[in-house]
């Protein structure tokens, strides 16, 4: 990574958006206020954190101008996570890759999105360029994520704990499906709480990261979700409130890495 200024923190949050009311939103979503790079820039370097991973955010659809921007302020420093229709070119692919994309969002949440039909179709020039394909879906979908996985030489990044809400019991077929997708090569955010039937500070959901972790071994990042979209814009919830989560399960060593990890996976 280009970035070596010793001014830079070296710890990675793997999963925000920026926003711009300015830029044109798909219709039916809601209308984002201004949180841009500089601004998260300045709330996450207080933690330790200095790098982050730019997800395209779904108000946006397949129009990635604002994130390709945001990457190309610093060359990089950062990373993107994109997400484009099939009709993508390579050429575009290629100049994704050279600002910092190193992964595709595929969506089995939102009715928006991508899904298995476009995984299938891009797959292979996913794979050439070395991206891996990041999933938001449900804990009851996993099995679909691994039967699409198998033998396709793509590595899955499941967001938001892999969808393992603070309701899904020890024996649900989620938990071997993850062990599936572990044995692939899976790598998962630890992120998102709030979206995971769990309230601050989310201790109910301890149990569940750290059998997630157990079962991932070192492939796990966290990713803060900021601006916490789910929350009024003047109600964010602390930076650090959703990092203490990640301490509290796995105790301080284990968390030092979980930051530092991105290093690897958004290489």
């Amino acid at each position: 990574m280009s970035a070596s200024n010793n001014a830079i923190p070296s710890g990675w949050d793997c999963h925000v958006h920026v926003f711009d009311p300015a830029h044109p939103a798909q219709a039916g979503h809601y209308r984002p206020v201004l949180r841009d790079l500089t601004e998260i820039e300045h709330t996450a370097a207080p933690l330790g954190i200095g790098h982050l991973v730019l997800v395209q955010p779904s108000v946006y659809g397949t129009d990635n101008a604002l994130i390709l921007r945001a990457l190309a302020r610093e060359p990089g420093r950062h990373r993107g996570v994109a997400v484009v229709d099939t009709s993508v070119t390579d050429a575009e692919l290629d100049a994704m890759h050279a600002l910092g994309v190193r992964g595709m969002r595929f969506n089995l949440v939102s009715p928006v999105g991508n899904g298995p039909e476009a995984f299938r179709a891009l797959a292979p020039r996913l794979r050439a360029r070395g991206w891996h394909v990041q999933w938001y879906a449900r804990h009851d979908q996993l099995d679909t994520i691994a039967e699409l996985h198998a033998g396709s030489g793509l590595t899955a990044v499941l967001d938001h704990l892999a969808g393992l809400h603070a309701g899904v019991a020890e024996d649900d077929p989620a938990w071997m499906a993850l062990q599936q997708l572990a044995d692939q090569g899976a790598w998962v955010k630890l992120s998102g709480w709030y979206r995971l039937q769990a309230q601050a500070p989310y201790d109910a959901l301890d149990d569940h990261i750290r059998r997630v972790a157990q079962t991932l071994g070192e492939r796990l990042v966290w990713g803060s979700d900021w601006p916490h979209t789910a929350f009024a814009p003047e109600a964010l919830p602390h930076y650090d409130s959703v990092w203490q989560p990640v301490v509290r399960a796995l105790g301080e060593a284990s968390a030092a890495r979980v930051r530092a990890a991105g290093a690897l996976l958004y290489a």
